[in-house]
């Protein structure tokens, strides 16, 4: 790449590790904002995010990072990768903090793990989902590349999303639940851990996404 890396700035989010992890991945430029200019002149953008939803939202609405990132994601030109609430953003709905409505822009839900969560072993399991856990690839993409099947990535979560279609999903994780840790769908990735915490398979995630033309294949 030659250009700069945009991450979209709503006032939520781990925005400065992101950025770092980028630069370290080997981003020539990386900027941090919310300017639809900055964003459009891009030639790659990350919608990250954490914290609850119900306060990104309504940060993502006042700045019109919603409409940016819908115009993004329309013209297919810019790949985009989504990280955490990011990808939970792009969700209809959330069940966190009462209910959300979210930006709607994939069919499928944001759910709460519950309580009395246990593994397949019975293990009783703690919410949030917070460490290292395997992500199975159930779909080849190019962001898997140099990424073996069942690598492990770092995750803080209590909610986790369920897809209306199943053939969107690019990874999944098991905790409790098989729940879906990536998708793909045209020059959208977006990943539920986080890969700027995920050492050696989350570099290489990123350096995968600095090279990814935005395709499936």
């Amino acid at each position: 790449m030659t250009g700069y890396v945009a991450v979209i700035d709503y006032g939520m989010g781990n925005l400065h590790s992101v950025a770092s992890a980028l630069e370290h991945a080997g981003a020539p430029r990386v900027e941090v904002s919310h300017d639809p200019q900055v964003i459009a002149a891009a030639d790659r953008v990350v919608f990250p995010g954490v914290g609850a939803i119900r306060d990104c939202m309504a940060e993502i609405r006042r700045l019109g990072c919603d409409r940016l990132l819908q115009s993004v994601l329309d013209s297919k030109r810019q790949p985009v990768l989504a990280i955490c609430v990011g990808m939970q953003a792009l969700m209809e709905h959330s069940e966190e903090n009462d209910g959300v409505a979210t930006l709607g822009f994939i069919p499928g839900r944001v759910n709460f793990f519950g309580t009395g969560l246990t593994s397949a072993d019975g293990e009783r399991l703690k919410v949030p989902h917070m460490g290292w856990n395997q992500v199975r690839q159930t779909r080849q993409h190019p962001m898997w590349r140099g990424i073996a099947d069942g690598s492990r990535f770092y995750f803080v979560h209590s909610y986790w999303v369920q897809l209306q279609d199943p053939a969107i999903m690019a990874g999944s994780f098991e905790y409790g639940v098989q729940g879906c840790a990536a998708l793909a769908c045209d020059n959208l990735f977006a990943v539920q851990f986080h890969p700027e915490k995920s050492h050696e398979p989350g570099l290489q995630l990123l350096t995968n996404f600095l090279e990814w033309d935005g395709s499936c294949s």
